[in-house]
């Protein structure tokens, strides 16, 4: 059977050093699907090993396309392919690293998979994890809303968080973007048991009218919109719910920005992307009546934030006096607060103390905070 391990991420998220360090222990090699990366003769940056990683670890990068030629997913698809299966035909294991869930999931399909043998070496990778300061794992993806659907098996998004959460020990854990429809009772009674889960939950909105979602063609409407975020509330302490919007969708009127805005703010979220619409060709959306002028849709957007921001300096407002369990993340440029670190929530903390701190939890006394960030000092 194929011996494939997939690490797929946005960019810069570290996938090429996860990818390096899977192949030392599973005596594989790595094949860098970087849609970055796909053009001949071109130092970008992205998706390169340092030498030291390189080490002992064969790296293969996908560059397919000459400066000029126009890009084919299936000659790239096609060249990757042949690389995994020389890999493969040689008895190692291919472990392949990309930001596009397509190319990884064009190289996988149609294959038979066996379970990864185990024998301590799981545990090995989770010391050499911690030994090189990791401290927090993020489950993120195209849609991992969707995890287990495909095997059959009657798993769920929750089953594979309680396997992460017993395996990641002291680490924490925190989710990426989820579909509102997947927070649903047992979801969140099974969530609320794991002691390492951030309580930090990225429930993607788009609009907080039900006539735009229709148009949308999204899959929920506000009530189990509201349902998801009341949920999280009921079985988490202090959960922060954070979320998308997009504004000025074609034939959105100003009645349905209004809707919006009552719904955001019936909402209260910890944080919100807010982007204008802007066309993009070959979508049903592109075939809409646009009549909003750009002009009105910016003074929407300006309305938006202007209410999101009151939300959020009031929410930070409530942790002043607070000591809270931080992940201290880096250093800062600004010499009265030369660290950063996150909350469980995942809000932004600048703090007094030493560098030393780097890569620790630490409990931070909350000072002062403003509607970006929350400030702070090591407490002793």
């Amino acid at each position: 059977m194929d011996r494939i391990i997939c690490v797929v991420g946005p960019t810069a998220s570290g996938k090429t050093k996860l990818a390096v360090q899977l192949a030392k222990a599973y005596d594989g090699e790595v094949v860098s699907c970087d849609s970055m990366q796909i053009y001949k003769h071109m130092d970008i940056g992205t998706a390169k090993p340092t030498p030291e990683e390189m080490e002992g670890v064969p790296h293969h990068m996908i560059d397919c396309v000459e400066p000029g030629e126009d890009f084919s997913v299936g000659k790239y698809v096609q060249l990757a392919d042949g690389c995994v299966q020389d890999i493969l035909s040689r008895g190692k294991t291919a472990v392949i690293a990309g930001g596009t869930g397509l190319y990884v999931d064009s190289l996988i399909a149609g294959r038979t998979f066996a379970p990864v043998p185990q024998t301590g070496k799981r545990e090995a990778l989770e010391a050499q994890l911690r030994q090189e300061g990791y401290r927090e794992l993020v489950l993120t993806g195209i849609e991992i809303s969707g995890w287990g659907h495909d095997l059959k098996t009657g798993e769920t998004l929750i089953d594979l968080l309680e396997a992460v959460s017993a395996a990641a020990g002291d680490m924490r854990l925190r989710l990426g973007s989820l579909e509102p429809r997947t927070v649903t009772e047992d979801f969140c009674r099974r969530a609320a048991q794991l002691p390492n889960l951030c309580p930090h939950f990225h429930l993607s909105l788009q609009s907080g009218c039900d006539d735009t979602l229709r148009r949308m063609n999204r899959r929920y409407d506000t009530a189990r919109y509201y349902e998801s975020v009341e949920l999280l509330r009921e079985y988490f302490d202090d959960p922060a719910v954070t979320t998308d919007l997009i504004t000025g969708f074609p034939e959105e009127t100003e009645e349905e920005f209004e809707t919006t805005l009552e719904f955001i703010q019936k909402c209260a979220f910890a944080q919100m992307h807010v982007f204008p619409y802007s066309i993009r060709p070959g979508t049903p959306a592109a075939k809409m009546d646009d009549p909003v002028p750009r002009e009105e849709k910016q003074k929407w957007f300006d309305r938006l934030c202007a209410v999101q921001n009151t939300v959020s300096e009031e929410l930070h407002r409530q942790y002043v006096g607070q000591t809270l369990r931080c992940l201290v993340d880096g250093e800062s440029d600004d010499a009265r607060w030369p660290l950063t670190a996150r909350t469980a929530g995942g809000r932004l903390v600048h703090c007094t103390g030493d560098k030393s701190a780097v890569g620790e939890y630490r409990a931070i006394k909350i000072t002062d905070s403003n509607t970006w960030a929350l400030f702070g000092e090591l407490a002793q």
